[in-house]
């Protein structure tokens, strides 16, 4: 079992040993030090803060433990219930609230939450403000309300909000979506996006829809990341209902994954490729996306006539590089789109609006259309950590291994080749090496990513 402490936030393993585990006992500390660093920057003895889950199994029981803990440090709540990730976010910015809390753990297993931190602005805290709060929880310094200052708690719904913000947004053109009747199949993974994502895709004008796994128990029925090897029964469905095209979504939506009308994965990594090409036509400009994320990006950006700039890894790294450099459209190789336009968060139902559209404006099948775009391949391997593992030193040993080569170590190390590139970095939400390399070829990439691994082997 596991509990994984970062800047980031806190994940873990439910049940177990206090501080090995997510635990209640963890879960109250974590909560108490984010109110207590809440009303430290607001200087507001009850400041309001959002709090949301997606539908994983274990999501009711940290809810109630957080939103007890936030009012018992004197925090009014806004429970928006089951809701994505990006709803969430946007619900800090509606209520106007000082911050919010998303109980999720992402694309992780069912036995896994966390808690995702976010400010004022709905979106995440910065490496400083997160290893303040993680010391604020380990100094234990925590002063609760008393009986007649508790915070209080109201009940709110957001999505049908987010999604009549997202019609709104200039580029999507509903008119273009319901002329093209669109057949669309859906795999919500038992999550909160079975109701969200075809509630956005009746919104938009879609046909008809074809829902896979939109049944909301948390109990997922296959590994809720949104990889090729787990969205098997979404590619059959394709086939067997002649569907246009097929998204898939993690567990708090936040990621989009594109199926093709023959059965086959757009990749994850062109789904930010192809929507960015779509505003890139309209609105020209830059893009940002992380170290970990394809060439093509850059290459479209190019041909569009802008500049491509790379961000650490993480979404708080990719949002302060795009305010930085002002791109129109940026976000993460995993199927996170970032559009500024609607707000600076990943969202998969901006994603799939916008895709839509393009689709529909284009004429095109999603399988042409993918054919446009530069053709790499990605290989994403790992190593699994011990506590003996001095990763810094071996990511140390590498770079200076490889210091002829274009070398990157603003976040773990990249070695840019001029044919390929493989990244390695330490991982924020496992305890792992993710070994992330691309190339012409599906076979160049992962032999390249095997050569690191056995480099990292031998170093050890």
């Amino acid at each position: 079992m596991t509990l994984i402490k970062s800047i980031s936030g806190i994940r873990g393993t439910i049940g177990g040993r206090v501080g090995d585990n997510l635990t209640p006992v963890d879960i109250v500390k974590f909560a108490s030090a984010y109110a207590l660093f809440i009303k430290k920057i607001t200087g507001d003895a009850k400041p309001k803060i959002v709090v949301g889950r997606d539908a994983r199994m274990s999501g009711n029981m940290v809810h109630s433990l957080i939103t007890g803990t936030l009012m018992g440090m004197g925090c009014d709540v806004v429970d928006v219930g089951m809701a994505t990730t990006p709803t969430t976010e946007i619900a800090v910015v509606k209520e106007s609230a000082s911050g919010g809390i998303i109980i999720t753990a992402s694309h992780n297993p069912k036995q896994w939450n966390a808690l995702k931190l976010l400010n004022s602005r709905g979106e995440f805290l910065n490496a400083d403000q997160g290893k303040e709060i993680l010391e604020m929880a380990e100094a234990e310094s925590f002063e609760y309300a008393s009986v007649d200052e508790l915070g209080k708690v109201s009940h709110k719904q957001y999505l049908h909000a987010h999604i009549q913000s997202i019609l709104q947004l200039d580029l999507v053109d509903l008119d273009a979506i319901k002329a093209a009747r669109f057949r669309v199949a859906v795999d919500a993974v038992n999550s909160v996006g079975g109701n969200a994502v075809p509630e956005l895709l009746y919104a938009l004008g879609v046909k008809e829809v074809f829902k896979l796994h939109c049944a909301i128990h948390g109990n997922f029925s296959h590994n809720p990341e949104p990889l090729p090897q787990n969205l098997t029964e979404l590619s059959s469905l394709m086939k067997s209902s002649r569907a246009d095209v097929g998204f898939a979504v993690d567990p708090d939506v936040d990621r989009l994954v594109i199926y093709a009308e023959n059965g086959e994965p757009f990749g994850e990594e062109y789904t930010l490729v192809a929507v960015s090409d779509y505003i890139l036509q309209h609105t020209p400009g830059n893009t940002v996306s992380n170290l970990s994320s394809t060439r093509a990006l850059r290459d479209i950006t190019q041909r569009r006539g802008g500049d491509y700039f790379a961000a650490a890894v993480g979404e708080v790294n990719v949002v302060a590089k795009m305010k930085e450099v002002g791109a129109v459209i940026g976000g993460e190789g995993n199927g996170g789109v970032i559009y500024p336009a609607s707000h600076y968060g990943r969202d998969a139902l901006v994603g799939i609006a916008l895709f839509l559209t393009q689709l529909a404006k284009s004429g095109k099948k999603v399988s042409e259309l993918r054919a446009e775009y530069p053709g790499y391949f990605m290989s994403k391997q790992k190593i699994e950590l011990t506590p003996d593992i001095d990763t810094d030193a071996i990511l140390q040993k590498v770079k200076e291994r490889f210091n002829g080569e274009q070398v990157t170590d603003i976040d773990g190390v990249k070695i840019d080749f001029p044919d390929k590139w493989v990244h390695l970095r330490k991982s924020n939400t496992e305890p792992i090496i993710r070994i992330y390399s691309e190339a012409k070829t599906q076979e160049e990439a992962e032999e390249v990513g095997k050569q690191i691994i056995d480099i990292i082997k031998e170093l050890k």
